[in-house]
């Protein structure tokens, strides 16, 4: 049971907000300590998110050993974790064939501690492998009592339906933001139409929409510093963008994290983001924003401000945003 308001994920009632823990093992520089990134995750459960959200992708396994501390409070929330995007002898593989799945998954559960995760992911769409092979896959995993719900990530409105078609999806996870709509294109309406719930990853821009960007100073390996938009010089157009964002926060009494979340919530009662962060404080800023009713003049005003394709800059670097099978915006561009 949770005190926050909640949505539905196929089979699970989850807390509107949950848990991205990407954040606290990869991608954003060095990783949290241990003892950090399980006081987080504790107060996180305490203030009732019950949604958490890992792959193997995360830290090589790290991201998974981590939400294994916490998992004697399984009956608490939800645990959802990816396949698919792995790491391979300490490099980044995508390998959706059945065998690569199954390998997956079994190393999971052994990091996890557990012989059940709730809802399990396709990371990402592998365009060697048919995308019903990856989905029996997970149907056998689910047979076998290894999972219990099937996910899909960064995928197209035609990749669903050919998925759903071999089994029910529960959920469909992408990047959505004010700041980046490629859903809206056509995932959001097929997960509706599908009865599929929406988890909205990088819901805050990665930092950007939260006060978190003034510059692209970034610590070594932080995944920004290959992001187009996130360095200069596009980076400081984005941030005048990012100034009056800003203001209509401050206008509304709020913070721009909140502002973002609460817009996301407003979009569609299947959308359920998923913001990550290392900070205890901006956890508590974030998960407040699930109680927070925001004023149709500030959500028009960030429609007004952000329409598709606001920001300059492609989202991904090449390499990463061949990986992606959700549909472009129009003329949205990219990188070379």
């Amino acid at each position: 049971m949770t005190s926050l308001p909640t949505r539905t994920i196929g089979p699970f009632t989850v807390s509107a907000i949950g848990l991205g823990c990407m954040n606290l093992s990869h991608a954003y520089g060095e990783p949290v300590s241990e003892a950090e990134g399980i006081a987080l995750l504790h107060r996180a459960l305490d203030l009732g998110v019950t949604l958490l959200d890992t792959a193997a992708l995360y830290g090589g396994g790290a991201n998974e050993r981590l939400v294994a501390q916490v998992l004697h409070r399984r009956s608490d929330f939800t645990l959802a974790s990816k396949c698919v995007l792995d790491q391979r002898e300490g490099k980044r593989i995508l390998d959706g064939s059945p065998a690569a799945i199954a390998t997956s998954l079994d190393a999971a559960l052994s990091r996890l501690g557990t012989d059940h995760i709730d809802l399990y992911y396709l990371h990402r769409l592998d365009p060697n492998v048919p995308i019903e092979e990856s989905v029996g896959a997970l149907v056998r995993a689910k047979e076998a009592g290894k999972i219990g719900a099937l996910g899909l990530s960064e995928m197209s409105a035609a990749t669903i339906r050919r998925a759903h078609a071999v089994h029910p999806i529960a959920a469909v996870q992408s990047e959505y933001s004010p700041a980046v709509r490629n859903p809206e294109v056509a995932v959001l309406d097929t997960c509706q139409a599908l009865g599929i719930g929406f988890v909205a990853f990088s819901p805050v821009a990665r930092g950007l929409l939260a006060g978190g960007i003034r510059a692209d100073d970034y610590v070594p390996g932080d995944i920004r510093r290959t992001m187009p938009r996130f360095v200069e010089p596009l980076l400081s157009h984005n941030l005048a963008i990012v100034d009056a964002f800003d203001r209509i926060a401050a206008e509304g009494g709020i913070t721009p994290a909140q502002l973002a979340l609460g817009w996301l919530l407003a979009r569609a009662p299947h959308i359920v983001p998923i913001p990550g962060t290392r900070s205890i404080a901006h956890l508590e800023e974030n998960v407040a924003a699930a109680t927070l009713t925001l004023p149709d003049a500030a959500l028009a005003a960030v429609d007004a401000l952000l329409p598709p394709n606001a920001l300059s800059g492609p989202r991904y670097a090449a390499a990463a945003q061949a990986q992606i099978d959700t549909e472009l915006l129009p003329d949205e561009p990219l990188a070379e």
